[in-house]
């Protein structure tokens, strides 16, 4: 994989120095040095991790994650910066990496388009740029790393026709962030899914921007605005488990049915959701975190020039006949 752009030639200036892998020249107006012109092993690299918001759960799985396989290659030191769900704060946490002489980047976007221009940035710096979970516009990255949002939004749809409801039912959907891609292809599969099925009706959308305390009050409008509700489809699963309280505090809890995706395998993740009862069924999406660093160590340590631009991660669906035994196979802690 290439990481420069087209050489452009112009009458004032030489040609640009197309870069290829870790192999980079910089043209330095700066005086810089590009670091990623500095692979090898043996040596010291510094990368910076923009993560979206750490407080959601998932979030935090996908830090430990890249901190922990971090700590397997020798040289690596890894800087987690946290934009608290704040798109200018994200620019200024790429910005302030850049100005650190970072080797790498990895960055969770909060939301597409207000971090396209920053990565782009990085990008056409010489800084490998490795894109997790979400995406941004453009192809201005090295690698993009993550689940197919549309396809797991499918899967809860056709999960949703053939055996939640297959006789049709009313059905709100607690949204992740506007402006965040998995919202979008999330939305998208789920309405691909359930399109076999004419009967079942989806009465309300509403955001709770992937946040758990915020589903539950989502929930709790939605409660009193929808005469009935068979189920709920949310985006993720704190949305899920928010909206699970609420339809308790009402007494409702039994009689609505409630999804989630992530299942993460943790004690508050939504596999023990699953497993306890609170939810029917969760989909796995994969923090990405280890096989970031796995594709961070190529390019930086073992200088490989070709990487694919895009990983997609596997899934599962999770209903409480599994849940135990997804919970031990995806490594759960106890």
């Amino acid at each position: 994989m290439r990481y420069a752009r087209r050489a452009l030639t112009i009458l004032t200036l030489a040609a640009l120095v197309v870069t290829t892998g870790c192999s980079v020249e910089k043209d330095g107006g700066d005086g810089g040095t590009d670091a990623s012109s500095q692979c090898g092993s043996g040596k010291e690299f510094l990368i910076g991790m923009s993560q979206a918001n750490n407080a959601e759960p998932y979030r935090q799985v996908m830090n430990d994650d890249v901190n922990t396989a971090a700590k397997t290659v020798p040289g690596f030191r890894v800087v987690v910066a946290d934009a608290a769900q704040d798109n200018s704060k994200q620019v200024a946490d790429v910005e302030n990496f850049l100005s650190q002489g970072i080797n790498l980047l990895i960055i969770s976007p909060n939301e597409a388009k207000p971090l396209t221009g920053v990565v782009k940035k990085a990008y056409d710096q010489g800084i490998p740029v490795i894109v997790l979970d979400r995406k941004v516009e453009g192809d201005a990255y090295t690698a993009f790393i993550g689940g197919d949002n549309v396809a797991i939004g499918k899967a809860a749809g056709e999960y949703y026709a053939k055996t939640l409801l297959p006789q049709g039912g009313k059905v709100v959907e607690i949204s992740g962030l506007p402006g965040s891609t998995p919202a979008a292809e999330r939305a998208q599969g789920f309405r691909d899914g359930i399109a076999s099925n004419p009967k079942i009706e989806i009465v309300a959308t509403q955001t709770a921007e992937w946040l758990r305390e915020k589903g539950q009050s989502v929930m709790d409008a939605m409660l009193k605005a929808q005469p009935k509700i068979d189920a709920v489809y949310a985006h993720n699963d704190p949305m899920a488990e928010g909206a699970y309280l609420a339809a308790k505090a009402a007494g409702k809890e039994t009689a609505i049915k409630f999804t989630g995706i992530d299942a993460l395998p943790v004690p508050s993740g939504g596999i023990k959701a699953v497993e306890q009862g609170r939810l029917q069924a969760t989909f796995q999406y994969a923090t990405g975190g280890r096989e970031a660093i796995d594709l961070a160590k190529k390019i930086l340590v073992d200088c490989t020039k070709d990487v694919p631009k895009s990983t997609t991660l596997g899934t599962m669906q999770i209903t409480k006949d599994n849940a135990a035994q997804a919970y031990t196979e995806l490594g759960g802690k106890q």
